[in-house]
């Protein structure tokens, strides 16, 4: 798999105006989750509100995403793209987000623990609320896909909370 993104990221001047700070290509790395899963992380944050100044950009673009997939201080976040190759089946995981995921080209199935499945096309978007969900490419050309991830607080479902569930 050969995903490439070009990051542009913008900051400020001086002056206060805003200007380009980088303009770079990213080369995406194995998820470690299996040879047939790659992506690059684009951007995180650890607070709200987000820090824009200079002196926060180096963190952010290095991102805090180090564990369960997402940045977890309850107020991160974190954009992603991600590159499925054909046949692959990604295992089941909820985490303590909102997700906002695109499908960017392909097409992909998510299905959720209740049974239901829903294959999403190009332009498509899936708002996922803290649902515990799987990821499978059936199809037969990769499949590439955006998430915008939101910390969340877990939900609760009777009566008790439901956090995170992620292979260890």
């Amino acid at each position: 798999m050969t995903l490439e993104v070009r990051r542009i990221v913008t900051g400020h001047n001086e002056f206060g105006m805003g200007i380009i700070v980088s303009d770079e290509k990213l080369s995406a790395v194995s998820r470690g989750l299996g040879a047939n899963i790659s992506g690059c992380e684009i951007w995180s944050t650890n607070s709200m509100p987000v820090d824009n100044s200079m002196e926060a950009e180096a963190a952010q673009r290095a991102g805090f995403v180090k564990k369960y997939n997402y940045v977890g201080s309850g107020q991160g976040t974190t954009v992603r793209i991600v590159e499925w190759a054909p046949g692959h089946a990604m295992f089941w995981h909820r985490t303590e987000t909102v997700d906002y995921s695109m499908v960017l080209s392909g097409e992909i199935d998510v299905e959720f623990d209740s049974g239901q499945v829903v294959t999403m096309k190009h332009g498509e978007i899936i708002v996922m609320r803290g649902v515990t969900h799987c990821w499978k490419n059936k199809g037969a050309v990769p499949a590439v896909t955006a998430f915008i991830l939101i910390d969340a607080a877990p939900f609760e479902a009777g009566g008790e909370k439901r956090g995170v569930l992620y292979p260890a």
